[in-house]
């Protein structure tokens, strides 16, 4: 039997809408699906009845498939000739493991395509309102996962840091550029479900984000934006002019989010 192939989706931050025509074109030709939770799987409904859809989302503390798990059955349904999708939210190469599954399926010799995604950690930002770089704010920007080492990053004001997946790190992540040197004043926001009908953003400074965000049960899926590019928002001039002390907060209270 001749080897089938597999083509890597990055579906873009979730709305079905974002996902680029090729990448749509491709879902619907596929033959087997492993997809992932925060992909745009609203589109898994237009496949036909016979097209075998597997979940491997994951989720933190809660892992359906492992993604070596994932690698295997990647290899297992091309070497049957199938043409596997691997749907994935935002981009398969940034911070998405594409480049694992990639190389994986190269030693048994499985041709694999590549279509790019929106990246969560540019247009989740940008359905805020907030844009990663702005003439005379922020000529650069950094993305970075929220469990990665945040020692090497550039620490400036006019540098824009996107966090992908810091949610649960973010008391740790705040603490890492205090330390570093930013300043408590840095602006900061974490925009939750970006794209969806629940999307929110929580907006304030380093020095009082944790408490903010506690209060306000901040969870994933979320991207956090540190930078002066964070005063661009609608909701900054609420959030950020005259800055007092939360009412019944209790800034030395570990905080605890929803991850």
């Amino acid at each position: 039997m001749a080897k089938g192939h597999i083509t890597l989706i990055g579906g873009g931050p979730g709305d079905p809408e974002l996902i680029t025509v090729a990448g749509y074109k491709a879902l619907l030709s596929a033959d087997v699906v492993l997809a992932d939770r925060l992909g745009p799987t609203a589109l898994l409904a237009d496949l036909s009845d016979d097209v075998l859809v597997i979940n491997v989302g994951k989720s933190p503390g809660c892992h359906v498939k492992t993604q070596d798990e994932t690698n295997e059955l990647l290899v297992k349904y091309a070497l049957e000739g199938k043409h596997v999708v691997r749907l994935k939210g935002g981009d398969p190469f940034v911070l998405g493991r594409g480049g694992e599954e990639m190389l994986y399926a190269a030693q048994y010799g499985i041709r694999t395509r590549v279509i790019p995604g929106i990246t969560s950690a540019i247009s989740v930002p940008g359905a805020a309102g907030i844009p990663v770089t702005h003439r005379g704010i922020a000529a650069g920007f950094t993305v970075v996962s929220g469990h990665a080492e945040l020692a090497d990053v550039p620490i400036r004001s006019d540098h824009t840091l996107a966090v992908l997946m810091g949610v649960s790190n973010l008391t740790l992540i705040v603490e890492t550029l205090l330390t570093r040197g930013l300043p408590s004043s840095t602006p900061i926001a974490i925009v939750e479900r970006g794209y969806s009908q629940t999307q929110r953003t929580t907006i304030g400074t380093l020095e009082e984000i944790v408490v903010r965000a506690r209060k306000a049960a901040v969870a994933n899926p979320a991207v956090i934006v540190i930078g002066d590019v964070v005063r661009l928002a609608p909701e900054a001039s609420d959030q950020l002019v005259d800055l007092l002390p939360l009412e019944n907060a209790d800034a030395t209270e570990p905080a605890s989010f929803v991850d």
